[in-house]
Order: structure tokens, then sequence, then C-alpha cells
């Protein structure tokens, strides 16, 4: 699997041709590839020719079409996210507003000087990239949903209580250092951790009555061939939140005490992540209807959750759970 982002072209729309080849000087010294165009209305042209452009650098007073009605054109037209910074003058802060509010990323001031120009490229590049593993995470989601038989509202419902735990332990548990940035990324990387089904066969994964044990065995497969296939994509992006969807997918079934699968691992020697993943999945387990089983009452979950404190969940996700109760109940009818 190759998973790469196009952003080392730079589409350069300026009118002044020395200008226009000071930019590309600078671009071509920090590896970037350069299209050139003299105006807005070549530069529309330039991207809709080739859908490799990600990054636009450019003037805001052109002839034929000017930098405020190019920003406009692109955001109308464009099928893929693109950074777009504009020049500007230092003085100029009323052009800078307009250009900014039509859908400008960013910008430069008249001179451009090499070290800015290489900060807010890269800005850009990160801004496409995390854009780009979204859409991974969208279409992988919706892979595993549609394989396993899952319904979205079960990946809903598994998100929202990943996201309360999350949160709470973040200002509850500052020895975690857990930021809400990254509590955040754990509920947006929760609906991938049933990914690996998509290796189970159908005789498996949809049989309508209790598995036999080398079924059982089989099944417990999907932790493993989820998180391989999710490192692989985390070596090739350098993402950390599919880092953290690599431990989801690989621990959710872990127990704190140690009696879990795949490595029987223990207390907090298992990823922060998997812990709140592991409540929100068996709790929305116990309380949605499958196949084989009716769904349980709530009160009778939450029995079942508080029982296995210590054993199954750890400790401290549970007191999470149990501060929100209201919160909780909230998603259960939103998505019921």
């Amino acid at each position: 699997m190759s998973i790469t982002v196009a952003t080392t072209k730079v589409l350069v729309v300026e009118d002044e041709m020395t200008q226009r080849r000071l930019l590309r000087a600078k671009l071509e010294q920090e590896g970037y590839q350069v299209i050139e165009a003299a105006d807005g209305r070549q530069g529309l042209q330039a991207f809709l020719d080739d859908p490799e452009i990600r990054l636009v650098l450019t003037d805001l007073i052109m002839p034929e079409m000017d930098g405020y009605q190019l920003i406009r054109a692109l955001r109308e037209n464009e099928s893929r996210y693109t950074f777009i910074i504009v020049l500007t003058s230092r003085e100029d802060k009323d052009s800078l507003v307009r250009a900014l509010s039509l859908g400008a990323d960013d910008y430069l001031t008249k001179p451009v000087f090499q070290d800015e120009l290489s900060l807010r490229l890269t800005g850009g590049r990160r801004m496409i990239r995390i854009e780009g593993q979204d859409e991974i995470i969208l279409s992988m989601v919706k892979m595993a949903g549609a394989r396993s038989g899952e319904t979205g509202s079960h990946l809903e419902r598994v998100r929202a209580y990943a996201r309360i735990l999350a949160c709470d332990l973040a200002v509850t548990r500052p020895e975690l250092k857990l930021t809400r940035s990254r509590a955040e990324d754990i509920a947006r990387v929760s609906p991938l951790h049933d990914i690996g089904k998509v290796a189970i066969s159908d005789n498996v994964l949809h049989k309508p009555g209790p598995l036999t044990g080398d079924e059982m065995e089989r099944m417990k497969t999907h932790t493993v061939k989820g998180g391989e296939l999710l490192k692989e994509i985390h070596a090739r992006t350098g993402s950390t939140y599919l880092y953290l969807a690599y431990q989801v997918a690989t621990y959710h079934h872990e127990r704190w005490d140690g009696n879990g699968y795949p490595e029987g691992l223990a207390g907090e020697t298992i990823p922060l992540a998997a812990r709140i993943v592991a409540l929100a999945d068996v709790f929305d387990a116990l309380t949605a209807e499958r196949c084989y089983k009716d769904a349980f009452a709530y009160d009778q979950a939450k029995s079942i959750v508080i029982k296995e404190r210590g054993r199954h969940f750890d400790p401290m996700v549970v007191e999470a759970y149990l501060r929100h109760e209201t919160e909780w109940l909230a998603v259960l009818a939103r998505y019921r």
C-alpha cells in the first residue's frame, strides 16, 4: 500500500515576471515544482488542468482576473482542499482582510524572505496532509461498517462515548498529560476499532448463533489484522492519530486484569486509547440489539460495567463514565 499527498507542486500567480522568477528560485531551492501563471485567468486554468496542485501562491493586483477573483473561483471549483497564500504589502491590511474573507488561508508580505516562505508552505502541507488522513479514516470507517454489518449508529455512539470519556480524563487526570486535542483524536479514530473484521470470513462474521471455539479464535484475529493494516498506513504517513487508531484496533479487547487478547496485556500496559474505546464498545454492544441477542436495558448494562471495574475495565475510565451519565443517556437516545 502506498499513500502519498501531492504537495510538492506550487502554482505561482504573479503578473510581474521578475517577482515570478524570484519566487520560482526560492521555491525550487526548497524542492518544490513550480507552475507559473501571469494572471488569475491563467492561474485558474492551470489549477483546473492539474489535479496535483494543492498549494497556490498568488498576488492580489493583476490584470484579466485579479487575486480576489482567483481565490473565489478556486474555492468554487476545487474538488480537493487547496492551501492558498496571498502576497501583500505590509501596509495593505484591508486587502489582506478581504482576501482572507474570500477563502485565502495565509499570507506573505513583500519582499518575501526564504525562511518565512518555507514555514508558510510547511504549514500548508501539514493542513493538506491532515485533510488527506481524514479522508482515509472516513473511507476506512465506511468500509469497516459495510463489511462487519455494523450500523452507522453503532459507530456514532462509540465515537460519542469515547469522546465523553477522553475529554473527561483530559480535565480530571492531568497526570495522564492527555491534551484536549489528543482526546478528540481518540474519538475520531474510535470507529476504526473493528477495521480488522474486513479480513474475517462471512460465515464467521455473520453467523446468527454462538461461535464455536475455532470460530471464536478466528474472530479474535481481527484485532491483529486491523492493527497491522493501520500500522502500515501510519508508517507511510507519519500520522500520530493513525498510530492511535493502530492502538485502538489492536488492543480494544485487552482487559485490565490481563485476561483479554491478543497479547494478554494488563493495567496501564494497555494503551489509554484502547482502554477508553473498550468501555465504549462493550457498553454499546450490551445496549444494542444484535443478530444473536436482545438489547440490555441501560441499568443492566451500567451494573455490568460497574461489576467489571478493575477486571475488564480500567477503574479510572469507569469513573469517567459515571461522572457523565446524563450525557451518556443523551447519546444513547440520539442514535438509537
